[in-house]
């Protein structure tokens, strides 16, 4: 046994420690923020705007989240996950107040834009860098994939839970609700005290040289790219696939119901990523996960609309939904080393984004314009296509760097 693997086997308890308070770190980050599509009918009916305005909050949201990621993501490499995600924590509870005290369209994309800094200190970006420099190469996509399902399972427990508040107290009295779930994140930050920083296994690499080395790699500008899709398809149905179905004349509930079997059955479908992700190439794990995604918006759109086929519908993207992240995050891991894993997911995050403002305020936009949601649904099946065709050429082993340095031991 290498030393290395002394040293893992010697921190298994930390290990595992830190394994479950990220997960549960996600559970809360992803599945406070999972409901906001719920929200989008009251608030533009009392507040008598167009849902083009809840749209746009939704994506600067998005798009906050996405520019901050690699900014904290460098932050945590370097100081430590903690202190970044105590920050995020603050963020987020700040969010969510202002949100409940809403009047207008300025403190809709104001409390969004606080929401979208506390997801990028506390979000998936930040954490996952912690999982992966801890644990073992060959246990590490299988380690992503159970992280990840904890934002699936948040998305589970807390989108009906959100459907509750909004129903016993209003929508201002739920985000209230949402800011005291917030406050649950302080006691987890405590696991990840202790996580190495990115000095302690980057081989004397900086942090600008880790960014110019992956930016030189056309791979990583493919998985970029790619990652766009993702944000675009997943926000678009958060937002508003409640909205759609009640158009449509089919009950409230199903909309909260629908997104919640997303997050149940994603909860499957990232450790089943995990695992698939250490046994094949990722790349080819994700473009397969994109072509599958395509096939379900189409079937989605040609088949009768009813509850049992949302709900299918539901089963069959939460199986899809997360399950990018732990292969992707992983991608990066395997070809540039986990050292600075936080900082360049977080770069390839932010196109995750873009495409989630995308998803967001093009959804809105396009409903008003257009009275439905149709050019969306087809939008979202040629991305699909479009995603698994960029993932085939990534080249799927590590930079010459770490393979020199595998070389010499």
């Amino acid at each position: 046994m290498t030393a290395k693997s002394h040293a893992i086997a010697g921190l298994s308890s930390q290990v595992w420690r830190v394994i479950w308070c990220v997960a549960a770190l996600i559970t809360i980050t992803m599945g406070l923020r999972a409901g906001f599509g719920l929200f989008l009918s009251p608030i533009s009916i009392d507040l008598q705007m167009g849902r083009e305005v809840f749209g746009l909050a939704v994506a600067v949201q998005n798009l906050v989240w996405g520019a901050a990621s690699p900014v904290f993501g460098g932050l945590a490499d370097k100081y430590g996950v903690a202190r970044v995600t105590l920050l995020g924590t603050l963020l987020y509870v700040l969010g969510l107040l202002l949100m409940a005290a809403t009047s207008g369209p300025f403190e809709i994309i104001a409390g969004n834009l606080f929401i979208g800094l506390a997801l990028g200190a506390a979000g998936l970006s930040t954490v996952l860098g912690a999982v992966g420099r801890i644990v073992a190469p060959e246990r590490r996509s299988l380690a992503l994939g159970l992280v990840t399902a904890g934002g699936s399972f948040g998305q589970f427990a807390v989108v009906p839970f959100t459907q509750v508040l909004i129903d016993g107290f209003g929508w201002s009295g739920a985000f209230v609700g949402l800011a005291a779930g917030a406050v649950l994140m302080l006691p987890l930050i405590w696991g990840v005290r202790d996580t190495p920083p990115a000095a302690a296994s980057s081989g004397g690499q900086t942090l600008r040289q880790a960014l110019a080395e992956a930016l030189r790699h056309r791979g990583f500008w493919l998985l970029t790219i790619g990652f766009f899709v993702c944000g675009f398809q997943l926000v678009f149905v958060s937002t508003h696939l409640p909205a759609y179905l009640t158009d449509q004349g089919l009950p409230g509930w199903l909309g909260a119901w629908t997104l919640a079997l997303v997050g149940l059955f994603n909860i499957l479908g990232s450790y089943a990523a995990g695992i698939l992700g250490g046994r094949h190439l990722k790349k080819n794990v994700l473009a397969m996960i994109y072509l599958a995604r395509a096939a379900v918006f189409l079937l989605f759109m040609l088949l009768p609309l009813s509850p049992a086929s949302v709900l299918l519908f539901g089963v069959a993207l939460g199986l899809l939904w997360l399950s990018t992240v732990p292969l992707t995050s992983g991608l990066i891991a395997t070809v540039f080393g986990p050292a600075y894993m936080s900082m360049l997911f977080g770069v390839v995050f932010f196109s995750h984004q873009v495409g989630s403002f995308f998803g967001a305020w093009m959804g809105g936009k396009l409903f008003d314009m257009f009275g439905s949601y149709d050019a969306m649904w087809w939008i979202s099946v040629a991305l699909g296509l479009a995603a698994a065709a960029l993932h085939w050429p990534i080249v799927e082993r590590p930079v010459m760097r770490l393979a020199t340095a595998a070389a010499a031991k």
